[in-house]
């Protein structure tokens, strides 16, 4: 009886449909605004009115406090040497940053930009977000990790999934009401990610502005921010000329 449930569950799994293929977003220029063409951008969120960005490469990284009416940097520090900058979030009167590679991340005074301490975590580093009860991580795998915001312990794990199958090279983050907006390395695409299940709800294709910014090999879409009071989007990429405010085009019926 075991071996006939068991050969009927592999044969239902064998013709179950295929997972349905999230809905695919374009989008609509509402603002174009300058940005600092020599920003290897990897991190960037709003706060009170201004842009907060993060810069990689070693010796070139940087945290940043930037106006957004003319890209106009107001205030500066470098990351500790030998350290390649990644994502950053704010939580209360700090900023948490991330290096790429030897596990270390950093804590950061959000007034002076005095650094406070460091922290450390397995693996990568990539990018950084939050919601109002936990900072979210990911390390370019398929993963996201959700974070105590307090003592920076990992509290769980979900895997990102697009068609069923895992989602890779998951970097820049940004929380837009109530879902985890990811860029995919090296593709037009930002993923609209389920928080709790890691299934992705939808796809926002920017291959128009990638255009527009066609530089070097590396200069990838990179960086999204959200005003949550004033409802505005706003993207990047590494070393882009410009920074833009979208508006996001449901795909038609």
């Amino acid at each position: 009886m075991i071996l006939a449930i068991l050969a009927l569950l592999l044969s239902l799994a064998q013709t179950a449909p295929a997972p349905a293929d999230p809905p695919t977003y374009s989008y609509r220029i509402v603002h174009t605004y300058p940005h600092d063409r020599g920003a290897f951008t990897e991190g960037l969120f709003y706060l009170n009115g201004q842009l907060w960005e993060s810069t990689g490469l070693v010796g070139q990284s940087t945290i940043r406090r930037v106006r957004i009416a003319d890209g106009r940097v107001l205030q500066s520090v470098i990351t500790p040497p030998g350290r390649f900058g990644e994502g950053i979030v704010d939580w209360g009167n700090q900023i948490v940053s991330l290096t790429w590679q030897g596990g270390v991340g950093y804590r950061w005074d959000r007034r002076t930009l005095r650094r406070l301490g460091e922290w450390h975590y397995p693996g990568e580093g990539w990018a950084l977000t939050r919601n109002s009860r936990e900072l979210v991580m990911s390390d370019g795998t398929a993963q996201l990790r959700f974070l105590d915001p307090s003592t920076l312990r990992e509290r769980r794990r979900v895997t990102v999934t697009l068609r069923g199958q895992p989602l890779t090279s998951l970097n820049e983050l940004e929380w837009v009401r109530g879902e985890v907006f990811a860029n995919v390395w090296h593709s037009p695409l930002i993923a609209r990610i389920d928080p709790a299940t890691g299934r992705v709800r939808g796809l926002i294709d920017l291959t128009g502005l990638v255009a527009q910014n066609n530089g070097g090999e590396e200069d990838v879409l990179n960086g999204i921010a959200y005003d949550s009071a004033g409802g505005r989007l706003f993207v990047t990429g590494k070393n882009w000329s410009r920074l833009y405010e979208i508006d996001l085009v449901p795909p038609a019926r």
